[in-house]
């Protein structure tokens, strides 16, 4: 089998070539005081570091001081033991941590895991031992000394040092790296366990709390179809009530039927939502099945508010803006539910008797609409927090704080917005945008956006 040849086209030495550690060091009273002071600093440094980067910030730059090379760098073993990726680095490109990996026994770095055993190259290019890593090694460095970390009998990882000037290793520079090599690998190893771990508590809180909020959205929004049946079922029951005392009228079959009609609307919608809820549960998430078709954003609000009539008898409703020929992108079914979380929130803070207006209109590539009531509005201060879940102010006290979250959440899922704006009547109003559905023929029309409709006044 042929040698590889270097860079230079040069053949490479063969094994045999490679330097020699059976040599005794000789003894340095002076270098060896030196090496235990470092030793000493170095491991209270270690020991002191507040995080996994910052513990390898200290190995790969304190070895490099120590045996005055250009680059360090840590290579770990993989848990399944057949290969090492690369850890830390303070000379080559960062960018490539944790991407380079070596199989046990492939080049200087696999072969000092595989041996346990340190590995050095004066000059790696002409060295057939060494793995030219394409995008990450550099030709300016020339000699390289690798060390395995123990622990516990076993081999952790692997510690090179390079450098540019091409170096023959002392047995005391090799006898001093192994130290250091030793003093890491029990270091190494359990800031690794505890880097680990955190990361699995880190992810195992975040899916905690993304099904708590999952749980808090999905439960408020059965909140407001059940509000709308026992509405319906509260005007069934007066009607009734007031036909057996003769204080009324005989019920209107009609209006009866489509009360009836209207509340098994809702119930329907509550099966809907239960069917979301397992999704969500069965981890598909929030904007599990959402859609992005076309669809009348004005029937839309229309039919809302029709059903939302129950909650809304006792609140005169103002209507203003263009209601024709918008064609919105996105998901009817989950806009709806959203336009019914913001008519409910004016309804719940509207003064006795005060009006709701709606608004709608085309500007830009959104179609805009609006709700909003005739009390004072939240504070602009406000006007972020209260999208934010489980959040209560003093302007709005009432309710589970997840209404909000719940309809800014949707919104974004199905590439539309939600958000707060001044009424022009010092109150608030809350905006919903929706991406409008075009063609090369479209054109846009209707006020700009915060210009009031001169189809009549904005509430």
């Amino acid at each position: 089998m042929p040698k590889p040849e270097s860079e230079a086209g040069h053949a490479a030495p063969s094994l045999d070539a490679a330097p020699s550690f059976d040599a005794a060091p000789s003894f340095d009273g002076g270098r060896k005081l030196r090496e235990l002071s470092f030793l000493h600093e170095f491991a209270k440094l270690l020991t002191t570091a507040r995080n996994w980067d910052e513990l390898m910030r200290v190995v790969v730059d304190r070895t490099t001081t120590a045996l005055d090379v250009e680059v360090c760098s840590v290579y770990l073993m993989e848990r399944d033991e057949s290969s090492l990726r690369l850890a830390a680095t303070n000379g080559l490109d960062r960018d490539q941590i944790g991407r380079v990996t070596l199989g046990l026994g492939e080049g200087l770095t696999g072969r000092a895991a595989e041996l346990g055993t340190p590995v050095a190259s004066p000059d790696v290019r002409v060295d057939p031992r060494f793995k030219w890593v394409p995008g990450f090694d550099e030709s300016q460095f020339t000699s390289m000394l690798s060390v395995p970390l123990p622990w516990n009998d076993s081999i952790i990882g692997v510690l090179n040092v390079q450098t540019i000037e091409t170096r023959t290793f002392t047995p005391e520079e090799v006898e001093f790296l192994v130290t250091i090599g030793a003093l890491l690998g029990g270091i190494v190893e359990k800031g690794r366990l505890q880097a680990e771990a955190e990361e699995q508590l880190e992810t195992l809180t975040a899916l905690d709390g993304a099904r708590a909020e999952l749980l808090a959205v999905v439960t408020h929004e059965l909140r407001t179809p059940l509000a709308v049946v026992r509405a319906y079922l509260d005007l069934l029951a007066d009607t009734a009530v007031d036909a057996a005392n003769g204080s009324g009228p005989a019920p209107d079959p009609v209006q009866v039927g489509d009360w009836r009609d209207q509340a098994i609307g809702q119930v329907t919608r509550l099966d809907r939502l239960v069917d979301s809820i397992l999704a969500s549960v069965r981890g598909e998430g929030l904007a599990a099945g959402l859609a992005r078709v076309p669809f009348d954003v004005a029937r839309a609000v229309n039919d809302t508010i029709n059903e939302m009539t129950p909650l809304l008898r006792e609140h005169p409703l103002r209507r203003t803006g263009t209601w024709e020929n918008l064609c919105g992108l996105g998901d009817e079914g989950r806009f709806r539910q959203v336009l019914e979380h913001l008519l409910e929130n004016e309804v719940k803070y509207s003064p006795e008797g005060g009006a709701v207006s709606v608004g709608i209109w085309k500007t830009g590539f959104e179609i805009h609409v609006y709700v909003t009531d005739d009390g004072p509005g939240i504070p602009e201060p406000e006007w972020e927090s209260v999208f934010e879940a489980y959040v209560r102010t003093a302007h709005r006290p009432r309710g589970s704080g997840i209404g909000l979250y719940a309809a800014k959440r949707l919104m974004n899922a199905m590439g539309g917005r939600v958000w707060l704006e001044s009424n022009g009547y010092g109150g608030s109003r809350f905006m919903v945008a929706v991406p409008e559905m075009r063609d090369t023929g479209a054109t846009n029309g209707g006020p700009e956006p915060g210009v009031m409709s001169e189809a009549g006044p904005e509430g």
